[in-house]
């Protein structure tokens, strides 16, 4: 998986590369994975406007990393752009590996990710028409790449991919819980459709998409289990990838309590039930992520003290743990409870940690010439 792995742990000088050859940094070498860097970015901006607390200075620093994310977003899709254009036998054959073809589902969350921080603190930058127009935009084409993704790479994976016994990989996750997002911030879009035919329908997608997602999330999670347990923990360097698992546990707490406000808003005559659902299903759920967030730590160290060095897979800490933070922000409003406020608080403080030093080794490495370079030769 050397696109998503290759940075060496200790700095080493990139080497120029001759005319011609395509040894040094070039947007060839550019993947999808490196859309996790705007969703990381992104998640810092919504899961802070989301906590159940008012810390002076946290909504300003919610508008410049949404204004960053919104930056990044447009360069990478020009990145990728010129990539599919000038390289395009090398991204077809991006499309035909499984290790990577995952890291499509990234797109859909990129683009959703800033849609959902332009609602919710881009007005104070742009204003409130221009953020919902852009939200609009941005959610439907989201909306209809994760589809596409959650649709057409499984497709990919038992038509054309060639699969290891011990190839199962949390990357998997990605292109599936891309409808989960979606459905997680449409109901901040439907609440601005006038009373008729277009708001249910957009809500009733949206618990639509909810289900889609789960589900293949429940099939998809046992494989990964079963990998870990027949054949050990993953390479160093996709070690941060466990913690992916927690990105459809903490975006469907988060999508039942959107769509259960959302409900109330709108005066929806099932919304106490479908308030009473957000709680029954958010608090077991959110269990199971604390589990798991133990789980991947402990992994995590494992790999730390065995050398594992800085990869792109390290934007894994980021949207993840996230969507965490939404999660139990969404529960500490449903059920009153200060501890899934203190919780969402706690996560957000590791979260924007864990989105510092991920950035910081990014830009680094992309200072040095080093994650924009060929993969080392075998």
């Amino acid at each position: 998986m050397t696109l998503l792995t290759h940075a060496p742990s200790r700095a080493t000088p990139a080497t120029p590369a001759a005319p011609g050859t395509g040894t040094g940094p070039s947007l060839r070498h550019l993947g999808p994975n490196w859309y996790a860097v705007v969703m990381g970015t992104a998640i810092v901006a919504n899961a802070g406007a989301a906590l159940p607390l008012a810390v002076p200075g946290l909504r300003r620093a919610c508008d410049v990393a949404w204004a960053l994310s919104a930056v990044l977003l447009v360069a990478l899709l020009g990145a990728r752009s010129v990539h599919w254009i000038r390289h395009g036998d090398h991204a077809r054959r991006q499309l035909g590996d499984p290790r990577i073809a995952p890291f499509y589902g990234c797109l859909s969350m990129a683009l959703l990710a800033v849609g959902a921080g332009t609602l919710t603190v881009g007005p104070d930058l742009i204003g409130a028409g221009a953020a919902l127009t852009a939200d609009a935009v941005l959610w439907t084409a989201g909306t209809l790449v994760g589809l596409t993704a959650a649709a057409g790479i499984p497709y990919l994976m038992v038509t054309r991919h060639r699969i290891a016994a011990d190839g199962a990989s949390p990357v998997w996750l990605l292109p599936l819980v891309s409808p989960m997002v979606a459905a997680a911030n449409g109901p901040a879009l439907a609440v601005h459709l006038p009373a008729g035919p277009m708001r249910a329908t957009l809500l009733t997608a949206c618990y639509a998409m909810f289900g889609m997602s789960l589900l293949m999330t429940l099939l998809v999670l046992p494989l990964v289990l079963g990998r870990l347990f027949h054949h050990g923990p993953l390479p160093l360097a996709l070690t941060p990838t466990l913690f992916l698992v927690l990105g459809p546990l903490g975006q469907s707490t988060t999508a039942v309590h959107n769509l259960a406000v959302a409900a109330g808003t709108l005066a929806v005559p099932s919304a106490p039930a479908l308030a009473a659902f957000a709680v029954l299903y958010g608090v077991p759920v959110m269990g199971f992520a604390l589990l798991w967030l133990a789980f991947a730590t402990a992994m995590t160290v494992r790999a730390v003290r065995r050398g594992m060095g800085f990869a792109m897979t390290w934007w894994a800490f980021t949207f993840p743990l996230g969507t965490c933070v939404t999660g139990a922000a969404g529960l500490a409003r449903q059920t009153g409870l200060a501890a899934f406020g203190d919780l969402a608080v706690a996560l957000f403080a590791v979260l924007v940690a864990a989105a510092a030093v991920a950035g910081t080794r990014t830009t680094l490495g992309l200072v040095r010439g080093e994650l924009l370079a060929p993969p080392p030769a075998n």
